[in-house]
């Protein structure tokens, strides 16, 4: 039997569930859901050539593959490719013809340097160095179980300070945006980040179908956003951390885990039995919080890359 890869086709409901499906039996600590997938398709600018592709054996996909370039990285032509082939699927070439056509691809869209995360077991890593890839940074996923696991009281709201959620920016986002780009400037990696483009940013983020508004919460100090932690739901009991930071000014403060504390209370209130988030390894404030809250760690990967060309 012969493996094929193609690209996704959006029109097909078939092709979406079977790239999810893919995808969560290779990676169960990632939310992925067809309709998030429609978006990342349909929202995409165009300038960041992204490509969904599958590995299809037999009628069946096996392998998936999500390419393009890191339009946020002030150092152009960061390209980012990131395989995962169903693990009782392994061994039929999946892998080896998604990473060739993914590379391909990357490289007649501008991309000089191509990064991707790598399950950190030796036949992944193995897999990676093979194919030419170096192994840079590693982060890890954390679970919390939230049906039976103990949460932390909320912290005492210090004077000044105020809890509101990301549904209270419904009409202007604007300030959830100032804030989301300062947090992330800031964030460790291997491919910077500098979110400038306000409406690109509407469109693939604050509407992004994985994104919980309600249970997203924000810290406000005299009234103004200065920490948050953003929920992504999967609609399967499943709550993600999409992202936790503060502002420069008030860091150090703890308003990072009075949000995350919020959010996760609030995340059970809805009937969420899992939480996960992922860290950088390098981020030890980050990580403390978190191992605070219970949270273990669950699977790590390593990002790997390589110079194309």
């Amino acid at each position: 039997m012969t493996v094929i890869v193609r690209d996704i086709r959006p029109g097909v409901r078939a092709d979406l569930e079977g790239f999810a499906e893919a995808r969560r039996r290779a990676l169960p600590h990632l939310l992925v859901t067809p309709e998030s997938l429609l978006h990342d398709l349909d929202r995409s600018r165009p300038d960041a050539h992204v490509r969904l592709l599958v590995a299809e054996r037999d009628g069946e996909i096996i392998g998936t593959a999500q390419t393009g370039l890191a339009l946020d990285s002030p150092e152009p032509g960061q390209g980012y490719l990131d395989v995962y082939v169903a693990p009782d699927r392994t061994g039929h070439g999946a892998g080896s013809l998604l990473v060739r056509t993914g590379e391909d691809h990357l490289a007649t869209s501008g991309a000089t340097q191509v990064f991707s995360w790598v399950l950190d077991k030796p036949e992944h890593r193995a897999f990676a160095e093979r194919h030419g890839y170096t192994a840079s940074r590693t982060g890890h996923f954390l679970r919390l179980d939230l049906a039976h696991g103990t949460l932390p009281p909320l912290p005492p709201v210090p004077p000044g300070v105020t809890l509101c959620t990301g549904a209270d920016f419904a009409d202007d986002p604007r300030p959830m945006f100032e804030l989301d780009a300062e947090a992330t400037a800031d964030e460790p990696g291997d491919i910077g980040a500098e979110i400038t483009d306000y409406p690109a940013w509407v469109e693939e983020t604050w509407r992004h179908p994985l994104l919980n508004h309600a249970l997203t919460s924000v810290v406000l100090v005299d009234g103004a956003p200065a920490a948050f932690s953003a929920a992504n739901t999967d609609g399967r009991g499943r709550y993600s951390s999409a992202m936790t930071g503060t502002r420069r000014a008030h860091r150090g403060k703890g308003l990072a885990k009075l949000a995350k504390t919020d959010s996760l209370h609030r995340a059970r209130a809805a009937g969420c039995v899992e939480a996960i988030t992922g860290n950088d390894a390098g981020n030890g404030p980050m990580l403390a919080i978190n191992t605070w809250f219970g949270y273990r760690i669950c699977a790590t990967e390593v990002r790997h890359g390589r110079a194309l060309g």
